[in-house]
């Protein structure tokens, strides 16, 4: 069976550092941080206070005002960027398939705002009135609803499912829905990611495992990728989609095309419940896959959206990995985390650096891993690897490839390429 071949023809953003993917891309560009003071809760006794929120969001000037009640801020969230990537695809849904059109979104967390506002209402009221909960408790809480109420929303019959693979789960998705599409078994896919977790729980969940920095007299320079003085991540929320096709399908309506998806791998560290492994094992086994399955060889990648969360073991582990994979051709390579300034955005990360890379290769600009500063180098890190410290950097972009890696082991790897016939 010959495989189909999928291109990217609609993308939609919705990020700390951008509420559309134009906005989005800009900062990036310009190396724009999107941290500062969390203003979703009171955060000031939390070890850590500050986070890369979205700004300015409104979930009613985007969905109905009686459904966003019924919808977890995720969820908004993860509308609002379907919504922008269907527009940009400009399709014409009148002479669509509705049948061949999927969704697929992944989410590490889901709907934890939800279950913390229930749960504590149940707490407070339950010695006086008894359990009282909302009909939209689960609905709006559980972690498959965003890909469901968009398929509500468009009348798309296709697959549609949620991953859940922690901080790999919309890779996850858009590599389900790319093998979808080439099987044929779908025309489009709406593949993407959303998360909405700077609420109680998330944060102090996570600074509770010591994995968030707790910069909070600096915030904008908190994110420090492969600086030696980086201490954890940054939280991020948001959401980014990709509308993913099949090639005959998008020429055939005249679709402008971004970049062809060319790959995707998967593999497992089976090491630890939070830490990478140190030699990057899962993390080198994620990367061959992935260029085994796009038919590339090693010295075809051009830039690499690295999964660079600024912890002391995972951004060690990485390099490490791309060392091993790539031999010499590692020091040719354009690497860096666009996480630098969006922050962590744990399930949506791999949507949101999807599109990063999509773009690095449709215009030939490396974004930046921002707030290194000179000398502040790790010892187990090669600094001779370039990491597109602080600025941008023009160069042709044929392919690039993207990480994600997530709790429990999980590693997923996408790669683009530009389009040709």
């Amino acid at each position: 069976m010959e495989l189909k071949r999928v291109v990217v023809t609609g993308l939609g953003a919705l990020t700390p550092v951008g509420n559309t993917v134009a906005e989005t891309w800009e900062n990036l560009v310009n190396g724009v941080s999107g941290a500062g003071p969390i203003t979703h809760f009171d955060a000031s006794k939390f070890k850590t206070q500050f986070a890369c929120e979205v700004k300015g969001f409104n979930g009613a000037d985007f969905i109905d005002r009686k459904e966003v009640r019924k919808m977890d801020l995720y969820t908004q969230y993860a509308i609002v960027a379907a919504k922008e990537a269907i527009a940009d695809s400009e399709m014409d849904l009148e002479k669509e398939d509705l049948n061949k059109i999927g969704v697929i979104y992944g989410v590490g967390i889901g709907g934890i705002h939800t279950f913390e506002e229930e749960v504590l209402g149940y707490a407070q009221t339950k010695d006086t009135i008894g359990p009282k909960f909302s009909p939209f408790f689960i609905p709006k809480m559980i972690a498959d609803i965003a890909s469901g109420q968009i398929s509500i929303m468009y009348g798309f019959h296709g697959p549609n499912f949620t991953t859940t693979s922690a901080c790999a789960s919309s890779s996850n998705a858009i590599a389900d829905a790319f093998n979808y599409i080439r099987l044929g078994k779908a025309n489009v896919i709406v593949a993407g990611g959303a998360e909405a977790a700077i609420f109680p729980a998330g944060v102090g969940g996570f600074n509770a495992m010591h994995a968030l920095s707790t910069r909070n007299d600096d915030p904008q320079h908190a994110s420090r990728p492969f600086s030696a003085s980086r201490d954890g991540f940054i939280m991020g929320e948001g959401a980014g989609c990709l509308i993913l096709e099949e090639l005959e399908h998008a020429k055939a309506r005249g679709a402008k095309i971004y970049a062809e998806l060319a790959g995707v791998g998967a593999s497992a560290d089976a090491h630890h419940l939070t830490a990478s492994h140190p030699e990057g094992l899962g993390a080198k086994l994620v990367m061959l896959n992935a260029l085994e399955d796009a038919e590339m060889k090693p010295e075809d990648i051009d830039y690499i959206n690295v999964h660079g969360t600024s912890t002391p073991v995972g951004d060690v582990s990485e390099a490490k990995a791309i060392k091993d994979v790539f031999g010499e051709h590692a020091y040719k390579l354009n690497i860096s985390s666009t996480k630098s300034m969006t922050g962590h955005l744990l399930g949506a990360a791999g949507a949101v650096e999807a599109i990063a890379s999509v773009l690095a290769v449709k215009n030939d600009i490396v974004p930046p891993t921002i707030n290194h500063a000179e000398g502040d180098n790790d010892e187990n890190i090669d600094y001779e690897l370039n990491f597109t410290f602080n600025k941008a950097q023009k160069r042709t972009v044929n392919a690039a490839l993207s990480n994600t890696f997530g709790f429990g082991g999980h590693n997923a790897c996408v790669i683009v390429k530009k389009y040709a016939e």
